[in-house]
């Protein structure tokens, strides 16, 4: 059965990741955007953290975790946000469908490995600034596009306690920018467009130590690191003479291509920490601690101002607990209850101040039964920003669902 699912939803989902808008957040101005892509739906239920070995879930975040995989796994989540972006004066709402992510889980004897795709970050915005007194124009400025990866990754169990793991992503997309200036009364107005197509290869690897300190308690700690990469930019710039109509649509009367260098941005470098402690199938608390190399980070463009970049921490604890993990009784029992709060600065400054983010969530896990597929549902509840010097707070709440099939692939036939 995985296995047509797979193909069908293979399909279905390579055209509708690309096509999305995943952000409504105007801070997906900067850089390459907003850095979508936290972990799978139960990592994200937990505040992100994905120290804890399983069996039937594919780890996306630390590639030595791949090695407890014992059932081909196939792997989808989206989500649903929405939210509203406020100043001292004004609000607006957003709302957005996305899809997050799918992969693929194939185990061998002392290891597994995966491949898959998701969209790794998103620009999309709308924003439109009305006349006044002092200034008669009227700006409108759009955002799309994003950068997503596809990956393969391999975990290795090297003993019963130790394993380690590697994974290699491409790095690839589109961003556009439009910005409109026009004036009431005025014939016409001007548009500058900017577009970026994006590449680049990353690397990502990762440690993780298991160990029983009793005959219930046991502890898992981590180690992942990606080092710095670059992403290549072929960057285009157009400046429009634009004519608007009164039903608001848009006509190009003239256009002028504008010469602009190339550009190279860094993903920053990422080394994350991480500890649990519990009793298997039953409860585990843990934490992480990573820190990003964001400092080296830039603009799509050299001439965005008002903007840097500083080296960003990010802090997530949460875990999970089931009642009865084998019970036959009852079916709550068997509901694997989520949670988690994350911290961090993301390591944008806008005006000189730090654009901080913080969550908290919850999820369950649903087991299908008479299999070892489960259904993964989370709640997130978020804020980003400051409304000092002029920026905004985007409170935020996403729902998320993820499915993981798991199946036996390449069993060998006893009989003809």
């Amino acid at each position: 059965m995985i296995k047509n699912v797979f193909i069908s939803l293979c399909l279905f989902l390579s055209v509708a990741i690309f096509a999305q808008e995943a952000t409504s957040s105007p801070y997906s101005f900067y850089g390459i955007g907003d850095v979508k892509f936290k972990g799978t739906i139960e990592n994200n239920s937990m505040g992100g953290v994905a120290v804890f070995a399983d069996s039937i879930h594919i780890n996306l975040k630390n590639p030595a975790l791949l090695s407890e995989l014992k059932l081909t796994t196939f792997s989808i989540g989206s989500s649903y946000s929405y939210g509203k972006i406020e100043t001292y004066n004004e609000s607006a709402k957003t709302k957005r469908f996305n899809f997050d992510y799918f992969s693929i889980g194939l185990p061998f004897k002392n290891g597994a490995v995966s491949f898959g795709l998701m969209p790794y970050s998103s620009v999309g915005y709308k924003i439109q600034n009305l006349p006044t007194e002092t200034n008669l124009y009227t700006k409108k400025y759009n955002g799309f596009g994003g950068i997503n990866k596809v990956f393969t990754g391999v975990g290795f169990k090297l003993n019963k306690n130790w394993s380690v793991g590697a994974d290699v992503q491409y790095n690839f997309g589109n961003i556009e920018t439009t910005s409109i200036v026009y004036q009431d009364q005025v014939q016409y107005g001007t548009r500058e467009t900017n577009n970026s197509r994006v590449s680049g290869i990353n690397f990502n690897t990762g440690v993780a130590y298991q160990s029983k300190i009793n005959e219930k308690l046991s502890i898992n700690s981590s180690v992942t690191f990606s080092p710095e990469a670059n992403l290549n930019l072929q960057n285009e710039r157009s400046l429009d003479i634009i004519r608007i109509l009164t039903t608001g649509n848009v006509t190009t009367e003239e256009t002028s291509d504008i010469a602009v260098d190339d550009t190279k941005l860094k993903l920053p470098s990422k080394l994350t920490l991480g500890f649990g402690i519990g009793e298997d199938k039953k409860w585990m608390v843990g934490t992480e601690l990573s820190f990003l190399g964001t400092s080296s980070f830039g603009n799509r463009f050299n001439d965005i101002n008002n903007v840097s970049f500083e080296n960003s921490t990010r802090f997530n604890i949460g875990g999970y607990y089931i009642p009865k993990y084998s019970s036959y009784r009852s079916y709550f029992e068997k509901i694997v209850y989520r949670g988690g709060f994350r911290y961090e600065n993301t390591g944008l400054v806008i005006q000189n101040k730090s654009i901080p983010d913080q969550a908290f969530s919850v999820g369950l896990g649903l087991p299908l039964n008479g299999t070892f597929s489960n259904i993964n549902i989370g709640f997130e509840y978020g804020r980003k920003g400051t409304r000092l010097s002029g920026l905004v707070i985007e409170n935020y709440s996403n729902i998320m669902i993820g499915l993981s099939f798991n199946d036996k692939w390449f069993v060998k036939r006893k009989y003809d």
